[in-house]
């Protein structure tokens, strides 16, 4: 059985252990303190709403992180959902599905327009997981990023 709810500070260790998991999928060095550290503060100072996938073993198999953020041009509240991810060994279990669900549940229940997210290029099975849900891609805008050093 698989429960996909809000995360709670509880969760830190093995939701840190999944994120550090995520930054690696994404080609960066394991880091779990930066990982713990980072995921701490998002939960305390709730700047982001992470929903977690747990297993009847009451293990975290699973999460996705939703930033609030706003769509000028719509002058409307969005998310940017900007983290997705599944333990290798909990895959194709449908936990991502149903976290993008309860994401999308959430967005609607929190006045969000739309939800927006990013993915890399070559990431096909992601990318037709949001294409069966009825996610678009954008033909419209290019994505840029700039660095910042301080």
């Amino acid at each position: 059985m698989l429960t996909i709810r809000k995360s709670k500070i509880e969760d830190l260790n093995q939701l840190a252990q999944l994120f550090d998991a995520y930054r690696q999928f994404y080609e960066q060095i394991p880091n779990l303190p930066l990982a713990t550290q980072f995921i701490a503060e998002r939960i305390n100072k709730q700047q982001s709403v992470i929903l977690v996938a747990e297993n009847e073993k009451h293990q975290l198999i699973g999460f996705c992180q939703i930033y609030p953020s706003f769509c000028s041009v719509i002058a409307t509240k969005i998310g940017v959902l900007y983290d997705l991810f599944v333990d290798s060994n909990a895959r194709k279990t449908g936990a991502g599905r149903a976290l993008m669900l309860a994401a999308q549940e959430y967005a609607a229940k929190n006045g969000m327009a739309r939800l927006d997210l990013t993915t890399a290029k070559d990431n096909l099975k992601a990318q037709a997981l949001y294409e069966s849900l009825g996610w678009v891609h954008d033909e419209v805008f290019h994505t840029y990023n700039k660095e910042i050093s301080a």
